[in-house]
């Protein structure tokens, strides 16, 4: 099963710029490079917040793009957690496109934390080889954006989050007719939530269009607005 970490606030492990052609582009594909990060990281590009977390398993690697678009490859990976988005987390709606092809366990997810209470937030909207819903209880459905979403509830116990080792919720919102791309009406689900008694914290920590994967290898390119 694939449940995101904490992400590990470690310096990251840049890859040094490749050679690059003396051209007009030379600047925007060394910025482009500069940001290839293989260890657990967060911070701010391009008006845009960004986390990377990996649990060291394997091979992956994060690279900022321009604006709110990143990219992300893995080989054999343990566990990772990878996007942009903003920090703090709202309601708001999330526009987003881009390719995703996994070998494995993957999810394409509006994912996020809360706190007062703590809790783990997922809108799930693609999952390959793994359905985050097995074996949890159905609360009901919400009706967003072209699609219909199956809302579930797990708990962690003394496991990584935001606040170091914890036990808390995780709200789950996971779509029956996969897509990769589109707008998430991230309010819907809340109220949703809220009206199957799944209350989140009233102190929003970030939340991204993340790129998630779990033992498997793929690539992603994402961009988010």
């Amino acid at each position: 099963m694939i449940f995101s970490r904490i992400l590990a606030l470690s310096a990251a492990a840049i890859v040094p710029a490749l050679a690059l052609p003396s051209t007009t582009n030379s600047d925007a594909m060394l910025n482009l490079y500069k940001r290839q990060i293989t260890s657990s990281e967060t911070g701010t590009n391009n008006g845009y917040y960004y986390s990377f977390w990996t649990d060291g398993g394997g091979s992956v690697s994060y690279t900022n793009g321009d604006a709110g678009s990143y990219s992300v490859s893995w080989q054999d990976t343990g566990n990772f957690v990878a996007g942009k988005g903003w920090n703090p987390g709202s309601g708001q709606s999330v526009t987003y496109s881009g390719t995703w092809n996994p070998s494995g366990n993957s999810y394409i997810s509006v994912y996020g934390w809360t706190r007062s209470p703590l809790i783990e937030y997922y809108i799930v909207e693609s999952f390959s080889t793994y359905d985050p819903s097995t074996g949890a209880e159905e609360l009901g459905t919400v009706e967003s954006d072209g699609g219909t979403y199956q809302i579930f509830r797990t708990t962690r116990t003394d496991a990584p989050s935001i606040d170091g080792t914890a036990t808390f919720d995780q709200y789950w919102s996971v779509r029956t007719d996969h897509r990769v791309g589109g707008t998430v009406t991230v309010q819907n689900h809340f109220d949703a939530w809220a009206a199957n008694g799944l209350e989140l914290g009233t102190s929003f920590d970030y939340m991204i269009l993340a790129t998630e994967g779990y033992e498997s290898s793929g690539q992603a390119t994402i961009t988010v607005s």
